[in-house]
């Protein structure tokens, strides 16, 4: 063989051997949810994963699956289990449950769920002791309380106000059963429940609290208020009924005010639960973490409409006015 043909097999043995080994580097994760994510907590996700050098498409190859109703996620989640991914990504609690119920072997990583203790996820938020971990929207304690003390600050006589609630979601009946009684005694508020299972069930549940002469109303979240966000501001604007929301895109939409995690950067942080994962740690060992930032965001707007005055302390303590 001439040296000019040598020197050029060799290259494209060497080019060839080098793809190979990029395709047998690429690793294989799943994600599953009933809601595909919103563009800001997308974007954030896979720049948590590109902070930690996993690029899809890349190096890493992410399987999606969304099951838009709750009943498809057992049927998604064997689908995923079938692929013999190295982890799987649980993007709402019901997700997380499907594919706990589903595999005791492949790690789960879940973001955005409430009280994974109480609710059996995990043994511990330090010790999670078992293939899932992940990162917590709250655990029990005063957060409702700190959602219903802003309410007051924009209702200050309001002493009976309504709870928004899945009966089907176990996180909504744990607080209702043990945080809320604490949170009445507290601050002398009496909380009627109101519920919906699904998006059709909305307009009843607004008749119902208006009804019954709702002063304010807590919007328990869930994957179906998420995708109804529209729908259910538009209805508590309807009936005249000051409400108060899980998540910025509700304040967005047009609800009053809205009280919680920063969502896009619990999915931002969640690149680093791939990262060790992928590199060998198991998730027994990998703390639930909780949320860092909060954000309170307040719609002048549908104040001025519902005529409150919105007080200059909670203004100047609010992350985002929306005017």
């Amino acid at each position: 063989m001439r040296r000019r043909e040598f020197v050029a097999a060799a290259a494209a043995l060497i080019v060839s051997s080098r793809r190979s080994l990029a395709q047998q580097a690429r690793r294989r994760i799943g994600f599953l949810a009933v809601n595909e994510l919103m563009p800001s907590w997308q974007s954030a996700w896979l720049g948590g994963l590109r902070n930690h050098g996993w690029v899809d498409g890349s190096n890493l190859t992410i399987e999606y699956r969304f099951a838009r109703s709750a009943d498809r996620l057992p049927a998604l989640a064997a689908e995923l289990i079938a692929l013999n991914p190295e982890l799987i990504m649980a993007g709402n609690p019901a997700s997380a449950a499907a594919l706990k119920s589903a595999t005791s072997s492949i790690p789960i990583v879940f973001v955005g769920t409430a009280d994974p203790v109480g609710i059996g996820f995990v043994q511990s938020l330090s010790r999670p002791g078992g293939n899932i971990t992940g990162l917590a929207t709250f655990v029990p304690g005063q957060f409702i309380s700190k959602q219903v003390q802003f309410v007051r600050e924009l209702v200050p006589n309001a002493t009976r106000i309504m709870i928004l609630s899945n009966p089907g979601n176990l996180i909504h009946r744990r607080v209702i059963a043990e945080e809320l009684p604490q949170t009445s005694r507290q601050l002398g508020v009496t909380f009627p429940v109101v519920e919906a299972t699904v998006a059709e069930e909305y307009d009843a549940a607004f008749v119902s609290a208006a009804a019954q002469h709702a002063e304010a109303i807590v919007v328990f979240a869930d994957f179906t208020t998420l995708r109804n966000s529209t729908r259910i501001t538009t209805l508590a604007a309807k009936h005249r009924i000051p409400a108060i929301y899980l998540g910025r895109n509700y304040a967005v939409d047009g609800g009053l005010i809205s009280y919680g995690p920063d969502f896009p950067d619990m999915w931002l942080r969640a690149g680093g639960y791939v990262d060790k994962i992928l590199k060998g740690t198991a998730p027994s060992g990998l703390p639930v973490e909780q949320p860092t930032k909060y954000e309170l965001v307040i719609n002048m707007k549908t104040a001025k409409a519902l005529g409150l005055t919105v007080p200059p302390a909670l203004l100047a303590s609010a992350d985002e006015v929306i005017e």
